[in-house]
């Protein structure tokens, strides 16, 4: 609750000293998890299921899809490589966009991504591609007090939040064909 008022005191006192109004409603934020990893725990990238997922995710959220993607976040990939699985996630999505993936955050710093959806004033919505592991307390960092744990075995999941960021209003599949099986995609909110 603190969070969710220092993010909109942070908000309006920003929009007040610069003059700022927004023509519509604040973007809402879409996290979803990267695509599926190899077993060798040194290799950091995607396995084959995970590079199918990446093209999965074009499809979902590209050009034509409802959710009007204007900003995509991942992971800082550090000099060796390492924690670059979301980014891969979303690369070539980006590219279709004609957006860079914004990856100046670490992987850990989920506070850094709340301070990032504050700041974006751009159109479209946010798209948040980022480890399992970090999606509670990122979902808190943005103002939701008790969100769920993202299920470990799951590489599927779409979460909306909508402003103000207080609550996960919808969960659903991504519904990657091969990848995701039907009768495996019921959620609970």
């Amino acid at each position: 609750m603190a969070t969710t008022l220092y993010l909109l005191l942070h908000f309006f006192l920003f929009s007040a000293l610069h003059g700022l109004t927004y023509a519509s409603t604040p973007p809402t934020v879409y996290l979803i998890r990267h695509g599926e990893k190899p077993d060798d725990p040194l290799d950091s990238g995607l396995n084959a299921d995970g590079w199918k997922r990446a093209e999965c995710v074009r499809s979902v959220f590209g050009e034509d899809s409802p959710y009007d993607i204007g900003y995509i976040m991942a992971p800082h990939i550090s000099k060796k490589g390492e924690h670059r699985r979301s980014y891969e996630t979303v690369h070539s999505l980006a590219t279709d966009l004609g957006l860079t993936v914004d990856t100046s955050c670490k992987r850990n710093k989920v506070y850094c991504v709340a301070e990032a959806v504050s700041d974006y004033e751009g159109p479209g919505n946010i798209l948040i591609s980022w480890r399992h592991g970090k999606m509670r307390e990122l979902v808190q960092a943005l103002g939701y007090d008790d969100p769920p744990e993202y299920p470990e075995d799951r590489f599927d999941l779409i979460w909306t939040i909508p402003y103000p960021y207080d609550n996960i209003t919808d969960i659903r599949s991504e519904d990657c064909p091969v990848l995701d099986v039907p009768e495996d995609l019921t959620v609970e909110l």
